[in-house]
C-alpha cells in the first residue's frame, strides 16, 4: 500500500521539483514518474497509482490544500445541512489529470512489448471520504462526522450516496484509463461501532461495487475491498460482491481463511504486515515476513489442487510509513520472494 511517498529519496526529489504535492498528483507526468519509482527500486508484481484519497471531494469544490506539517484539509467542510443539500456529485472533467495518468502510467510500464507489471487503481471509501469532507481534516476520532452520524443520520447518508456515485464513476474512468485492478479503502471504517458500519460503510461500499465494471477489453477487473480494522466484520465483508478482501495486521491470514471458507466464501485475502515492524532491522523483519508466509500455508487451500499460498497477495496492513528506511522495503521483499518459493517448494 502506497509505494510510492516520502520515505524514498527520489519521490522527495520529484516532489520538490513539482513544487507541491498537489503540483505533484495533478501533473500526469510526476504521478507517471513516482509511480514507477518503486518498481525501479524494488521487485513489486504490481504498479499502484500515485494519486490522493482526497481528488474527489476536491472536484466537487471543497477547496483542497495541503499545509506542510499539518496535512490536507478543505476550505468548505460539510458543517450544515445548507452545505450538504448542495453537495454535487464530483466532476470527473476536475479529474481528467488522474485518467491521464493512469494513461501515461500504462504506457511507461511497456518495455521491449511487453508489461511489466498490472496497474491498481484506487479510490477511498464513501465513509472514509465523508470523514475528511465533514470534519475538514484528518483526525483521530473524526468527531464532526460521527455526531452528523449519530444526531442527523439522513444528512450522512445524502453524503454518503453523492460519494457513492462520484467513487463509482471515478474507479469506472480508471479502468477506461488503463487500470487493470481496483482498490477501495475504507481507512475509517473501524471507528465505526457494529451495526453502524454496516449500515454507513459496509453498504456504502457494497453499492459502488455493483456500480463497478467486471470486465474491460476482455479481461478481468478485479475489486480489492480494504476496511482497517474491519476483521471483526470479516464474514459481512466477503458478502458484498468484492474479489479480493484486505486485512490489517489484527487478524491472522490462516484465521480468516478458516472463516471464508466456512461460509463458503473462498475469496483471495491481501495482507497484512504491520508496518512499523519496518523500523526493525532486516532479521527481524525476515522473521516476522516468513511467519506471516508459514502461517498461511498450514492453513486450509482455498480449493483442491490449490497451494495454501494461492490467492494470496502479501502486502501491508496498511500504508507505509514517511519515515521507513527504504532498505527495510528491500529486505522485506526479498525474504517474501524466497520464502514463498522455499514453502512452495516443500509444502
Amino acid at each position: 500500500m502506497r509505494q510510492a511517498g516520502r520515505y524514498l529519496p527520489e519521490y522527495n526529489a520529484t516532489r520538490a521539483r513539482a513544487g507541491s504535492f498537489l503540483g505533484l498528483a495533478k501533473t500526469p507526468a510526476y504521478a507517471t514518474e513516482v509511480t514507477l519509482q518503486p518498481l525501479d527500486r524494488y521487485p513489486l508484481d504490481a504498479a499502484i497509482l500515485f494519486s490522493d484519497i482526497l481528488t474527489i471531494p476536491d472536484a466537487m469544490g471543497l477547496g483542497l490544500k495541503f499545509t506542510a506539517g499539518e496535512g490536507p484539509s478543505f476550505e468548505h467542510p460539510l458543517r450544515t445541512e445548507e452545505a450538504v443539500k448542495k453537495l454535487r456529485v464530483a466532476d470527473m472533467d476536475q479529474l481528467k489529470y488522474v485518467f491521464d495518468a493512469v494513461s501515461e502510467i500504462r504506457k511507461a510500464l511497456i518495455q521491449d512489448g511487453k508489461q511489466r507489471v498490472p496497474l491498481i487503481g484506487f479510490s477511498g471509501s464513501p465513509w472514509t471520504l465523508a470523514c475528511y469532507m465533514i470534519d475538514g481534516s484528518g483526525s483521530d476520532d473524526f468527531r464532526h462526522a460521527k455526531t452528523m452520524m449519530f444526531s442527523r443520520p439522513d444528512l450522512l447518508e445524502h453524503i454518503l450516496e453523492i460519494n457513492i456515485q462520484s467513487v463509482a464513476a471515478y474507479l469506472t474512468e480508471q479502468v477506461k484509463a488503463g487500470a487493470q485492478a481496483l482498490m477501495i479503502f475504507d481507512t475509517w471504517g473501524g471507528l465505526l461501532p457494529d451495526g453502524w458500519y454496516q449500515r454507513m460503510s459496509l453498504a456504502a461500499m457494497q453499492k459502488v461495487i455493483t456500480l463497478l465494471p467486471r470486465e474491460h477489453e476482455g479481461r478481468k477487473i478485479p475489486i480489492i475491498m480494504f476496511t482497517k480494522g474491519g476483521g471483526i466484520w470479516l464474514n459481512d465483508m466477503a458478502k458484498v460482491g468484492a474479489d479480493v478482501i484486505a486485512i490489517d495486521w489484527t487478524m491472522r491470514l490462516s484465521r480468516a481463511r478458516k472463516q471464508l471458507l466456512e461460509i463458503n466464501k473462498p475469496l483471495s485475502l491481501q495482507g497484512n504486515l504491520d508496518p512499523l515492524i519496518l523500523f526493525s532491522g532486516a532479521k527481524d523483519i525476515a522473521t516476522a515476513a516468513s511467519e506471516l508466509l508459514e502461517d498461511l500455508a498450514d492453513a486450509p487451500t482455498l480449493k483442491p489442487g490449490l497451494h495454501s499460498l494461492d490467492g494470496h497477495i502479501f502486502n501491508l496492513g496498511h500504508g507505509i510509513n514517511q519515515f521507513t528506511p527504504p532498505e527495510s522495503v528491500t529486505a522485506l521483499a526479498e525474504t517474501v520472494i524466497s520464502k514463498s518459493k522455499a514453502l512452495r517448494a516443500t509444502k
